[in-house]
């Protein structure tokens, strides 16, 4: 198992990498240009504008998710009635994969076929919800789509933690008159902060690999208001014949990967416990 990791994980990773540094067309070659294809990337409008797509898109998505997520586990460990049937709804989105939910969204949020088509016909025909017909909101309607699909998983993480939290806190706080909202602010989320970190990662990272979702959604339009990273890679190395360009763009991804990995795991793993003698 090891070797295979080490074969087609760093394998693949260290050959894109070497790939970056060449001139590379439709086949890839093997000559050395340096970072070349580097300068040409940060040079290209399009990258740039899909990196500010990534970051705009990231920080709304996950503090998006983090709040609704933590909001929705808050609801669910009040022991509500029909408590496994609410975990089953909200987590259902995160069972779908970013394509059926970018179909789904693309679907509602057309302006010929979903609400605002709905919203006209019930009587009120001057009603206008065209986001994804307009480059100034389609990154928010990606956002609105992400956030339904991938605040499910928040809330399970995050309701784990809840229910690792002794009741006895919440009995001394109700005694001593502290406000519920200050009991989560000031108590729940420090304990919880492992999971919370843990939510921050894997969302982190699914922005970063953020691809299915515009494609279905947008194709990265209207023109490029919604490109982003990934897709600026499979379009080079499968439709623009770029190959060094499009490995490039790939090592920023990856490195990109490992700044919001690393030091999660060294939070995680790097620490030493104990005392020095």
């Amino acid at each position: 198992m090891a070797v295979v990791v080490g074969i087609v994980y760093l394998g693949a990773m260290a050959w894109t990498v070497r790939l970056s540094m060449t001139s590379s067309k439709l086949l890839p070659t093997y000559d050395f240009v340096g970072l070349e294809q580097y300068e040409r990337l940060f040079a290209n409008a399009r990258f740039l504008m899909s990196l500010q797509n990534m970051v705009v898109f990231g920080v709304l998505f996950i503090a998006a998710c983090l709040l609704l997520g933590f909001l929705l586990a808050v609801l669910i460990d009040q022991r509500v009635k029909a408590e496994g049937v609410l975990r089953t709804i909200y987590l259902y989105p995160h069972a779908l994969s970013f394509i059926v939910t970018g179909l789904a969204w693309q679907w509602f949020l057309n302006p010929e076929l979903g609400l605002q088509r709905a919203v006209r016909e019930a009587g009120f025909t001057g009603f206008e919800f065209a986001w994804l017909a307009d480059g100034d909101t389609a990154l928010y309607a990606l956002v609105l789509a992400g956030v339904w699909q991938s605040s499910g998983l928040v809330m399970v993480i995050l309701l784990a933690g809840l229910r690792g939290v002794d009741p006895d806190l919440w009995k001394a706080a109700r005694v001593d008159g502290i406000p519920a909202w200050r009991y989560y602010l000031s108590i729940v989320l420090p304990l919880i902060g492992p999971m919370i970190v843990t939510a921050t990662v894997l969302l982190a990272i699914a922005v970063v690999k953020l691809y299915d979702l515009v494609v279905a959604m947008t194709k990265g339009g209207p023109g490029i208001a919604t490109e982003v990273p990934a897709k600026f890679v499979m379009d080079h190395l499968f439709e623009r014949a770029n190959v060094g360009l499009g490995t490039a763009a790939a090592t920023v991804m990856l490195l990109t990967v490992l700044c919001v990995l690393t030091p999660w795991l060294y939070a995680r793993y790097g620490r030493t416990s104990g005392r020095p003698a």
